[in-house]
């Protein structure tokens, strides 16, 4: 598009689901993101949030010239293609790891013995390492297609 910004459609949350999914499977089977998870403490976990973040938004805005998050339809003041990109990049590893019975799966074979508190933040500390990946693929997608 020359001389207007590329606006947000519901197709670019389709695309982002794409790529969100197509990088989180192979991360929410390895049983190294469930070590890391299991060793993170809330500081890790805050750090790696804002680490997503930031890579979203950076690709997003700082990589494509085309896009002005100024100019987007917001939600509480922040874009909502930003706001679908993190849904996405999150809500595939989660419902990946879910699907597959990952979090019962590995905190068994790490002999972790938790409770549904316990294995609910377990699974959310490896989501969290998961949607690095799956970020970069939900922003990929949506800025390539």
């Amino acid at each position: 598009m020359v001389g207007r910004s590329k606006r947000y459609a519901f197709a670019d949350t389709a695309q982002q689901v794409v790529g969100g999914f197509l990088l989180a499977g192979p991360f929410v089977v390895t049983e190294e993101v469930w070590v890391l998870a299991s060793r993170m403490g809330w500081y890790h976990v805050a750090l790696t949030l804002a680490l997503i973040a930031a890579i979203g938004y950076g690709a997003l805005y700082q990589a494509d010239d085309d896009r002005d998050p100024d100019r987007e339809a917001e939600v509480a003041g922040i874009p909502l293609r930003f706001v679908s990109l993190m849904a996405v990049s999150f809500g595939a590893v989660l419902l990946l790891a879910i699907a597959f019975r990952a979090p019962t799966t590995f905190a068994t074979n790490l002999d972790l013995r938790l409770d549904t508190v316990g294995l609910t933040v377990f699974t959310l500390k490896a989501t969290s390492v998961g949607a690095v990946f799956s970020v970069v693929g939900a922003a990929t997608a949506d800025s390539v297609f």
